[in-house]
Formats: C-alpha cells, structure tokens, sequence
C-alpha cells in the first residue's frame, strides 16, 4: 500500500475499538510472572549451557596476556571465548562499541571473554579465575577537557540563519548561560539477555531486542553469519528505553558461545556488568543564547551543544529541537562531538529533546524573570505554525534523532501538520490552576515548605517508517496478527490487536497477536517514538487486503462491504465474517510505504508539563507535589497505554531532574556507581499523583491511522518544569543537573 495523500475517512474512523482505553491483553501473563522472557524461555533450550561475561578492568590500553588455563580445568566450565580463538568479530551499526575486545580495550567493562559452564554458578565461579595483564595507556574521561578538540559531525549540520551575532548583541533583553547533563543510565528491569542456538549453519536468538531489523543486520555484521542464516525472536522485552535498539555483547558473546560449546548458550549480562558494558545517555555542555524584544517576541535563538563519545559514535543532538520550538528570525545551531574513552553514549528515551530542553525551557524561564513576563504567556508569544525559517531541509528518516537536520539552504515555507502547542499551555495553566502562583519566588509556603510551580514545552519528532504485517482469518472467525514489532511494556500487542479489530470488525478478544520475530513481517519495532503508529499502519494495510479477500470469496463488493459486529454487511444482506474461511483460512500481507508528505509537512508531537514543588526550608529536600501532563499526539490508539507511556516518562523525567547521575571517575574512566543499589531512580515514594490530558488530533499525514508516537514525548520537558519550579520556590536557580539538595543547601533562607 502506498500512502502518499493525507488519510481521508477509513474504517479505523469509526473508533469502535480504536481509541478505547483497554487494558493490555498480555497483562496477566506478564502481572502473573507467566509471560516467559528471552532469557527464561527454558523450553526452546532445555539443554542450555549459561555463559558469564567477563569485563575488562582498565579503560584504556591492551590486554597483554590472558591467562584462561585455571578457568578451564575448572568444575562444569565447556568453552572460553575471547578475542584468541572467537574469529573475526567487529563494531557495525547501531551501536559503535566493539562486542569483544581484546587485545585492545576501548572502554572499561568492554567484554573481553565469555565462560561458558553447565551452570550459572560454575561459569561465575571459573570467570573469577580469568587472570589478565593489561597495559593501560592514558585516556579522555572529562568532557570539558576535550572541549578543545571537539568536532562538528554530519549527523547535525551547523545553522546559521539570519544575522544571530548581531540581533543577539542588539536584543533588548538577553539570556547568556551555560546548562550540563550528566551521562545517565537506562537501568530497564530486564538485564541484556540472550538464548543462542545452532541447527547445522542456522542461528536462532532468543532476545531483549527492540529493533529486529537492526538486531539481525548488525549482528549478522558483527560476527560474519549471513542476515538470512539468523533469526531473531523477543516476544517480550522487560524495558528498553533506546538501550536494546540493536544486537549488543550478549547477543554477540552467547552466539559465539553456542557454537564454540556445540549447545545453546545462555547469557545475561550481571547489573553491575551494564552501565558501562552497554549503552547509556552522554553527558552534555550547552550554551543557550535567547535574545527578545521589550515585548517578549524572540529575534535570536542560539544553542551550541557538546557531547562526547567513542571514535564513531554519534553526538546527543540536544539542540536539535530548539530549531522548531520557537519563532525567532535569527538563529545558530552548532553541534560538536568530542572523542572520549568512556562507555558508548547512544539512544535513550527521547535522544537529544530530552536532554536539550533540560537547558532551553530553563533559559525560556530566565528569559521571562527579566521581561517580567509570565513564563506561559511567553510561550504561546513565541508559538509559530511553520518551521522558524525553514532552510530548506528534509526531515531525517533516522527514528532516534527524529528532528533531523537542518542547513543553510534556500530559505520556504514548510508547515506543521499539526502543532497544538498553545492549546496544550493554555489548557494545562488552567487544570492545573497557574492562576495561583505567585512571580515572586519564595513567597509561597507551607510550614517549613516552600512551594513552587514551574511549567515546561514539550517536542518530540513523529518519526514514521514503511511497515509490514500478515494476517490470517480461520473457520472460527479469529484473526490472527503477525509482526516483527516488539513490545517492551509499552503495550504493542494491544493498540496492534485494537487495529486488527476495528479493521475486521471484530471484539479485540477474537484477535490473536504475535509480534517479535523476525520471521515476520517487518514492521521497524520499538524505537523513536515511532513503533506504534508505524507498525499500527502496517497492520492496517495488510487488513485491507484481507477485507478485499473475505469480500471477494463472500461476493461482495470490497468497496462497499462494511466489516461490523462479526459480520460482512452490504445492503440487507449480512454474512458472518468466519464463513470466508469455510474453504480454508485466509491469509492477506502487506505493507505499507510513505511518499513525501514528510517533506511536505513538519510532523511533531507536542505538549505542556506543568509542575509543583515543595522545598524543605532547612534541608533542602525537594518532594514533588503534583504533575500535569497535556499532549497532542495525533490519534490515541489506546488511553489507557497512552497514559502509562506519558507517566513513565514523567517518572523518568523526574529521575533525570533530581537523581539520575551516572558519576564518572575522571582518573581511571568509569561509572562508579554502575549497579542499580547506587544508580538513584525513582521510587513509589517520590512521585505525587500525576494527571495527563490528550487533546483531541489527527494528524491525516502521517498514516490512514492519523496518530503519532507519544512515549518519548512524556519526558521532553519534564525536567525543565521541575527546575523552573525548584526555582519559583526557593530563588536559586541550578544550571547543572541533577539538582540535588547540596546544590540548594547553602543558599537557602530558613524561616525565622
């Protein structure tokens, strides 16, 4: 199917199941601990060995011998993998890092063997036996040291439009500071885990993968076994958060581990082993330049953004999205990577919007002090229904950097399709009562409390990709869903079995859904924000092709025929639906492509999050007191999803503002605090109730299902509003996060 005309009136129109608030259909499984993970699918491998994953202990430098002879004599112990005896194996794809190293090290906790034993506890205990010399060489570990030799880098081209130098130093009113984040971890529930079997010259994996596609290519790359001699199977993914976009070192090591054993292999990575073997969010240095006339109305917008990395990682784009958030006729975007010997920094919820906006919507705050303008009212000012003098560009198709990338090209006029940024402002000051709030911080209080509310944008790229589904109509009237879409909590097998439903005209409880494997059809997976309406699309394209089988065998006419209540309906005759399949079930595929109405229209979501805070007059303690949420988003497939996705991303966002840190030790190159006992996130304990608010949107651009992505939208902004309350609070304003009570505490003001 080709869609390549903004959606008109379609099944999916009629929202007899679409846009219900279901509960999850694999609910009780995963509530009764019955949904069976990667790593606990015992019944594809009852003979599985489990291998143990060896890091290395310096973060720069070489492996001068390894010495693996007492490990394997040791009890149970079947084979060792390392660098000597694995074959060929190389960094490709998503992920920069090298899989195994040895015998050079690229970072700390690099893999550098894998044991391999009849039990978990044997493969540990031989592991600890491993006795390694290495020749550590001096490293980059502190990223405004690298300053200097920091790089620009294609994935974000510089923006210079209009005059920025000049409008800044002419601005009436300007804000000049400088913001940083620090490196952060993903810490899903579920560790990086993976089953590896051999049949002759075929791999099969069972994995916690979000992107099948890239898993297979990248894997395939890795360890040199053709993409079509592999199989990738995640039916379940315990969290993800952009950490298992691709295939990392247990997939890697438990392949190489199966085949060097001759039995499948089980490995998963130890908690301590994952903030510095995998992936996590770079730290980031920005500088933030706004310059507004007297009246409020922005003439200069500049954001420069330092982030470091591997050799061949990408930078986080933080200040992508300050190039679409506001108007403003003269603008700088400057993006520079610096190479550090740290662990890879790559995708995590909301790449570049999440951690840029931790500086913008502080320094649109500071901006409004000084205009002693209130800082929503400033907001909407500044609202713009076209890309802010658009250059010209195309949209990136890359779901993990879904601004894209703008340069200085010939200047047009490119709109929003749909940008509902001002409703979504107004309406949350009003639900959540900014009419009370008082400009002056530190003049509200409660006892010892001092209490602020602070407000927040919210952008986040509506990325979509070409899809694919199967479905197939028995003698029973089920239909079942085929595709390679994964679900790591975010509720996958619901919104695609409600699309299923509504297409066929059926209850969701005679759907059957089976997502995460590779055999299927490919539908991108989870990622980007772009997973639910990309692969709800793809279901819905190879649901019109069965609708124009069933109508076919039934003799309808397809056009005409209406899919209701179980039935195929045209006029006054009615035929169940299952009698299309007394002869034979049914199966229709297809998939679904984009034409260039991307190009054509700028497609975002957007929102407000609203925040108020209580700050402990003598001890600095922060408590957040209630969270507001409004979003527009296109199409909500489910609410009820919905809903967890924007909460889990406010929690999240609410980590990130006063907690998260991942602390690096600047002399030897590591997270310190790589487990989840001191990795601090949040708990039950340290978030109020939250409201969220969906505003009524279709968006006909992006798909016949006229909806958006909103996970990653959840978190955009959240951090912001929490410091902007922190502020309206107490008076200090804190530029370097996590804003933690000891950045608070000396200047406090304790009441008489």
């Amino acid at each position: 199917m080709k869609f390549d005309t903004p959606a008109g009136t379609n099944p999916i129109d009629q929202e007899m199941v679409i846009g219900k608030p279901h509960p999850r259909i694999e609910g009780r499984l995963k509530t009764t601990g019955t949904a069976v993970y990667s790593y606990e699918n015992h019944a594809v491998a009852p003979n599985a060995a489990y291998g143990y994953v060896v890091g290395a202990g310096i973060s720069k430098g070489r492996v001068v011998t390894i010495d693996i002879s007492e490990a394997k004599a040791s009890t149970g112990v079947l084979a060792i993998v390392t660098a000597d005896n694995a074959g060929p194996t190389k960094a490709s794809g998503f992920y920069a890092a090298k899989p195994l190293g040895g015998p050079e090290i690229d970072h700390y906790h690099q893999a550098i063997a894998l044991v391999v034993a009849e039990t978990f506890e044997q493969a540990r205990a031989a592991a600890s036996l491993i006795r390694v010399k290495y020749e550590r060489a001096n490293g980059a570990f502190v990223l405004a040291a690298a300053r200097a030799e920091a790089k620009p880098h294609k994935q974000q081209p510089d923006v210079r439009i209009g005059d920025f130098e000049n409008a800044f130093a002419a601005a009436a009113v300007k804000v000049d500071q400088t913001y940083t984040t620090p490196d952060q971890s993903h810490m899903m529930m579920e560790p990086h885990a993976t089953i590896a079997r051999w049949d002759g010259d075929m791999l099969t994996i069972w994995s916690a993968q979000q992107i099948l596609s890239y898993a297979r290519r990248d894997l395939s790359a890795k360890i040199g076994v053709p993409a079509d001699k592999i199989r990738i199977v995640a039916t379940y993914v315990g969290g993800g958060f952009g950490g298992k976009g691709s295939a990392g070192s247990d997939a890697v090591l438990a392949a190489l581990g199966a085949r060097a054993a001759g039995r499948p292999v089980k490995v998963a990575l130890p908690r301590p082993l994952m903030p510095n073997n995998t992936s996590h969010r770079p730290a980031t240095i920005q500088r933030i330049r706004l310059g507004a006339g007297s009246d409020g109305r922005l003439v200069a917008i500049g954001h420069e953004s330092l982030s470091g990395n591997l050799s061949g990682g990408r930078p986080e784009i933080a200040a992508a999205q300050s190039q679409l958030l506001y108007a403003g006729a003269n603008r700088l975007n400057l993006t520079r990577l610096a190479t550090l010997d740290l662990p890879e920094g790559s995708a995590m919820r909301a790449p570049g919007e999440a951690p840029g906006m931790m500086a913008l919507e502080i320094a649109m705050d500071e901006l409004a002090e000084k205009l002693a303008m209130d800082p929503v009212e400033l907001r909407i000012l500044n609202d713009t229904q076209v890309v802010p003098s658009y250059s010209g560009r195309e949209s990136s198709t890359d779901p993990q950097s879904a601004t894209g990338s703008h340069g200085p090209q010939k200047t047009a006029v490119r709109p929003f399709s749909t940008r509902q940024l001002v409703q979504c402002l107004r309406l949350g000051a009003e639900k959540f009562g900014w009419k009370e709030r008082d400009s002056r911080p530190g003049a509200r209080r409660d006892g010892n409390w001092l209490i602020g509310m602070g407000v927040a944008s919210a952008i986040r790229g509506a990325p979509i990709l070409p899809a694919g589904a199967r479905v197939t109509l028995d003698g029973k009237g089920m239909v079942t869903v085929e595709t390679n879409m994964t679900d790591m909590g975010t509720g996958s097998y619901t919104i695609i079995g409600q699309t299923a439903a509504e297409m066929m005209g059926l209850p969701l409880d005679r759907i059957v859904v089976k997502l995460g494997d590779s055999r299927f059809p490919d539908a991108f997976g989870g990622g980007g924000q772009a997973g639910a309406a990309t692969a709800t699309a793809g279901v819905y394209a190879a649901c019109v092709k069965l609708r124009e089988a069933v109508a076919t065998r039934l003799g309808f006419n397809s056009v005409d025929a209406e899919f209701v209540g179980g039935e195929v309906r045209f006029g006054n005759r009615r035929v169940a639906l299952a009698r299309a399949a007394d002869a034979g079930s049914l199966t229709a595929e297809d998939k679904i492509e984009y034409g260039d109405l991307s190009k054509q229209y700028e497609q975002q979501t957007f929102g407000a999050h609203f925040c108020e805070v209580g700050v402990d007059a003598w001890t600095g303690e922060i408590r957040l007191r209630r969270m507001l949420a409004v979003c527009a988003a296109g199409r909500i497939l489910n609410p009820l999803t919905a809903r967890s996705q924007v909460i889990g991303g406010m929690t999240m966002g609410a980590g990130a503002a006063l907690m998260e840190e991942l602390v690096v030790d600047k002399t030897f190159g590591l997270f310190v605090n790589h487990d989840m006992a001191s990795y601090e996130v949040p708990v039950h304990a340290d978030i109020p109730d939250q409201e969220v608010i969906f505003l009524n949107e279709l968006d006909p651009t992006m798909s016949p299902l006229k909806a958006k992505g909103v996970g990653e939208l959840g978190i955009s902004g959240v951090a912001p509003a929490i410091a902007n309350a922190i502020y309206n609070a107490t008076g200090i304003r804190i530029r370097d996060y996590p804003i933690t009570l000891d950045k608070c505490l000396d200047k406090l003001q304790p009441m008489a």
